[in-house]
């Protein structure tokens, strides 16, 4: 895992943009940005499992209602490998806030609001692999057979 360090990142399409159709394009904006796709799956996930994924925000106004809308249908996590994969795939989905996200970006296009905004991305290598190993246990094992 150590050689990935840097090297992958988590994304998930969220329920929103999974409903309004956007898996494929969003699929082909991140390839044409180099990365690629190291494992995919479709889930629709618990309210207690998604509270442990976003266990650093349970204090926040906003932790129940981001809960609450990420358990309300399916979400796509995928692994995603690149050089720089988090500063580029970060650069790539835009700023949380779709109305000032950069033209072009995931977020720009796809998202409907602050809170359904499209797409999570890991943003630092440490999160990265944390997160990677919460949807993919078995992720170096998988990592090393492809």
């Amino acid at each position: 895992m150590i050689n990935y360090f840097g090297k992958i990142t988590l994304s998930i399409i969220k329920p929103d943009a999974v409903k309004n159709g956007y898996i494929c394009p969003i699929l082909i904006k991140t390839f044409n940005a180099g990365f690629n796709v190291k494992l995919i799956k479709t889930v629709k996930i618990s309210k207690n499992l998604i509270s442990k994924f976003y266990e650093e925000h349970r204090k926040k106004y906003f932790f129940n209602s981001l809960i609450k809308f990420m358990s309300s249908g399916i979400i796509v996590p995928m692994v995603l490998e690149k050089n720089n994969a988090v500063k580029d795939f970060r650069n790539l989905i835009g700023n949380t806030d779709p109305i000032i996200a950069k033209k072009g970006t995931i977020r720009n296009l796809y998202a409907t609001s602050l809170e359904k905004n499209a797409i999570h991305g890991s943003d630092s290598n440490i999160k990265a692999i944390k997160e990677c190993i919460f949807f993919f246990p078995n992720i170096i094992n998988n990592i090393i057979k492809s």
